[in-house]
Formats: C-alpha cells, structure tokens, sequence
C-alpha cells in the first residue's frame, strides 16, 4: 500500500467516526440516517450524467450491496440504542477486517504476508478488546450482540464493493450508482415505522442528516478507491484506526470514560496500523 493510499484511508477513517458519531447523538437515529440515504440519494442522481453505467458483471455485486448496507444501518441503530459510542463502534469495526480477510482469500484471491496479518490480527484484537472497559460485555449484552451482527454486514458490503469497484474499473461510477439505489430501502423503513412523525422530525434532523450524508459519501469514495489500488482486507483494517477517533469523540463530546484498558486499546490498534504501513 503506498503512503497516498495510506494516508487517504486514515482520512477515511476520520470522516467514518465523524458521521457515526452524529448518528449517536441524534434523538430519533433511523430518521437520521433517512435524511442521509435522501441526500446521498439526491447526490448520487445529480451525478449520474457525469459517470459511465458499470458493467453488467458489477450489478450482481451493487444489488447484494444494498441488501448488506440496509441490514447494516438497521443493526447500527439497535446497537446505539443500547451501547455507548466508544464501545458499539469499535466492536463492530473491529470483528469486520478479520472477516474481510476471510472472505479475501475465497471472493478475490488476495494473500496476505506474515508481517501484514499479524498487523491485521493486532488492528483487530485492540480493537476488540474494548468491549472488555467500562460496561463491557455483561452490561450491554444487546449491544454487543447487535454490534457484532453490524460487524459481519460492515465484512460483507466491503468485499461485495471491493469487487463491483474492480470490475467496474471507476470507484466514483460505482459508488454513484449504487447510492441511487442504496437508500431506498432505508427510507421506505423509515417511512413505515414513522408513519405520523417522520416528516416533522425531517424537519429538526435535517442538517446532521446532510452533513452525516456528505461526509460518508466522501469517507466511502476514499474507501473504494483505496480498494482498486491495494488489497482490500488492508484497507478494510487501516479505515477501522476511526476506532481511535471515534472513542476520541466519545470522551470529548459525549462525555464517555477514558479508562487506561481503552488506552492500552488505542496503543495496541496504532501498533498494528505502524507495523501495517511497514510492511511489504
């Protein structure tokens, strides 16, 4: 991976924590995530015009994308429901690389060398091993749970766009694309399950929707991107550093704890990123 590629993921990353960290401190979170599937909607049609139509052999993977996606933001919410920010995050992110470079090996052939697991392996485990602070495990069993479901749908949608991107030969054509179909579903949730007050809190969630909807279409773009130019499964494990973020967002701006077991979490994650970055 080279140092461009490198440094765009951490962006990324940063961008990841941003909006996930808007989602958790919304009041109603699945009309948040409405208003961001309407505007990355709105997006992705204007840009239509400007972008190629993916191949035929990339729509197989955009169509089991959204399926992926819409599981994944329906599990996020019932994850922050119960659990903190600093706790549901990481989880999530962390089980995903593990998985994604399972999944690599079978869906696209890619190898990992020994110096580079073991950087995924330390990413993952430091990771992880935050569910071991504050509440842990056995105060938030349905958070953990929850989040680890959003961790093997995060796995699932990162394999199925590494592979559409490829084929597609254009990230910025098959992420456009796929967002034009991608909120449908999440908005018709919304719709059903708010029948009397969807609109009216469209109204008071609108800018963190737009923003939250900006960001992680910028953050995605990176990540597709990044995953036509590296192996996917490193990718996968650089952008999840916004655990670093994300629980730096948690304690400033949430007021969460920063115990020394989310600290000695932080230091093992950064290793395993160093170690990556050092490897051939």
């Amino acid at each position: 991976m080279s140092v461009g590629v490198f440094l765009a993921v951490l962006f990324a990353a940063l961008l990841h924590a941003t909006w996930n960290a808007l989602v958790k401190i919304s009041a109603d979170r699945l009309v948040l995530l409405a208003v961001l599937k309407i505007a990355t909607t709105v997006v992705a049609v204007v840009s239509l015009p400007f972008v190629t139509m993916p191949p035929t052999e990339a729509w197989p993977y955009i169509a089991a994308s959204v399926v992926i996606h819409t599981a994944y933001f329906l599990f996020l919410t019932i994850a922050y429901r119960f659990g903190d920010l600093s706790q549901v995050y990481p989880l999530s992110r962390g089980v995903a690389p593990l998985i994604v470079a399972g999944l690599a090996v079978f869906v696209l052939g890619e190898t990992l060398g020994p110096q580079a697991l073991v950087a995924l392996l330390l990413i993952s485990f430091g990771i992880m091993s935050m569910i071991f602070s504050g509440k842990g495990a056995a105060g938030q069993p349905k958070a953990v749970a929850a989040a680890l479901a959003t961790g093997c749908f995060i796995a699932g949608y990162t394999v199925a766009d590494g592979a559409g991107a490829r084929l597609s030969g254009d990230a910025q054509s098959y992420l456009m694309w796929l967002n034009v179909l991608n909120g449908i579903p999440i908005i018709l949730i919304a719709a059903v399950r708010r029948p009397g007050t969807l609109v009216p809190q469209l109204r008071l969630v609108w800018k963190a929707g737009a923003l939250s909807a900006i960001v992680s279409l910028l953050a995605y773009w990176i990540v597709l991107w990044a995953s036509t130019q590296a192996p996917v499964a490193l990718v996968a494990a650089v952008r999840e550093v916004s655990m670093v973020f994300a629980v730096i967002f948690g304690v400033v701006f949430l007021k969460e704890k920063l115990e020394l077991r989310k600290m000695l979490s932080i230091f093992v994650t950064l290793s395993g990123i160093v170690l990556l970055r050092a490897s051939k």
